[in-house]
């Protein structure tokens, strides 16, 4: 049985990069993947500019007057002129600073006096104005290829003039469901049957992530037609990824179609929920494909998803930083057993006694996906670890995982 680490590992190392690109506008581009870093040509700010409304002056005058008269009025997106010695200017925030000046005085510190300015503040060269490439030089590499784009980027980005950038494709994943037992949302409900829930856990986390989700709906659940679907699916996607049916039951037929069409690996892996996990390569026209065989108990669908296939996915998407951070909270519950196996808890934050604790939910099976809708992330407990009221663990919200 590998542990949850080695089993990442394994997952990460076998990640092919995907090397489709295209040119979108930047308007398009939230949580895109840089495929080419991003170099400014220009200045930012492209000219020395005031930092507040107020005046502008040469620290000199300041240090033999305080009264001067006003010269000038300058607006942002105007251009001053050179300024006269003893003289100030009216100007505005984000208004280049004149030729001549060197120092900005905040307007609260300045009143009128027989229509001339009095300044109350002393000399101080260099205050209030944001110089020319305080923020980006020109030259800078701004943004590392395999960046995924936030909206803070894509200010960034806009900021230096850039209007076309270059990205990764979205990665195309189908994905397919085999069971007779399984019943689609609105249908009668039937004796020995159950609704199919990961069919539409997956068709919204997979396109959550940027991904382009192909959904064949419900297969026929006999060999030949799982292969013809496998098939299908490798044809027309990049990843194939189902849930459940890669056992050895009679009725279980991804396995060995997988195995005919590739190869296959599966795992058990040392944690809790989801400790089968299917791994292989489809072999197609266009060259090998990935495959994803996630469990078929709900919770643990969505929990392999999460922790597997979401960072080897965008590995493969281009994606330089897949790893998550956890943030440390104090446990509002104890965990008395120890487990060999690393436990991912369904938890949300809640505040007691003016402090901010993590709760989990009182029933952690695996089939029990209110949990996970319940939670708002997975609280990891270490392999061997007991946890007592208090300690402190490991909180890993869901929005991390976007």
């Amino acid at each position: 049985m590998k542990t949850f680490d080695e089993t990442l590992y394994a997952l990460l190392n076998d990640v092919q990069v995907t090397t489709k690109t295209e040119t979108i506008a930047v308007a398009d581009g939230l949580y895109r993947i840089l495929a080419e870093d991003i170099v400014s040509s220009v200045n930012v700010p492209p000219h020395d500019n005031s930092q507040m409304d107020g005046y502008v002056l040469h620290s000199f005058d300041l240090e033999h007057g305080d009264t001067f008269p006003v010269s000038q009025r300058i607006a942002a997106g105007e251009v001053g002129s050179e300024l006269q010695h003893g003289t100030i200017a009216r100007i505005f925030t984000g208004a280049p600073i004149p030729a001549g000046a060197n120092q900005v005085v905040m307007q609260e510190d300045t009143e009128e006096v027989d229509g001339q300015i009095h300044i109350k503040v002393k000399a101080n060269p260099g205050e209030y104005i944001r110089v020319k490439g305080e923020d980006i030089k020109a030259g800078q590499t701004i943004l590392k290829a395999g960046t995924r784009l936030r909206p803070q980027e894509l200010g960034l980005i806009s900021s230096i003039g850039i209007g076309q950038i270059s990205v990764f494709q979205p990665i195309k994943i189908a994905t397919f469901t085999t069971g007779d037992e399984l019943l689609e949302p609105g249908e009668a409900p039937q004796e020995g049957k159950i609704y199919n829930a990961n069919r539409y856990t997956l068709s919204g986390l997979i396109p959550q992530l940027g991904f382009e989700l192909i959904d064949l709906g419900r297969v026929e659940d006999t060999l030949e037609a799982t292969v013809d679907a496998i098939k299908k699916a490798s044809s027309m996607a990049d990843v194939v990824m189902t849930t459940g049916g890669v056992s050895v039951g009679e009725e279980d037929h991804i396995k060995p179609a997988i195995e005919q069409l590739g190869s296959l690996y599966t795992w058990k892996v040392k944690m809790k929920p989801g400790k089968p996990l299917a791994y292989g390569k489809i072999k197609t026209d266009e060259g090998i494909k990935p495959f994803f065989g996630l469990p078929g108990n709900p919770v643990s669908a969505f929990a392999t998803f999460k922790l597997f296939a979401r960072p080897y996915l965008m590995k493969m998407q281009g994606a330089e930083q897949i790893k998550t951070n956890p943030i440390w909270l104090a446990a509002d519950f104890e965990w008395p057993k120890a487990n060999f196996r690393r436990d991912f808890l369904r938890a949300r934050i809640t505040n007691k006694r003016q402090e901010s604790v993590v709760e989990i939910y009182p029933q952690q099976g695996s089939g029990v996906l209110m949990s996970a809708s319940w939670a708002e992330g997975f609280v990891v407990i270490p392999e061997d670890t007991t946890i007592a009221q208090g300690d402190k663990v490991a909180f890993y919200p869901f929005s991390t995982f976007v």
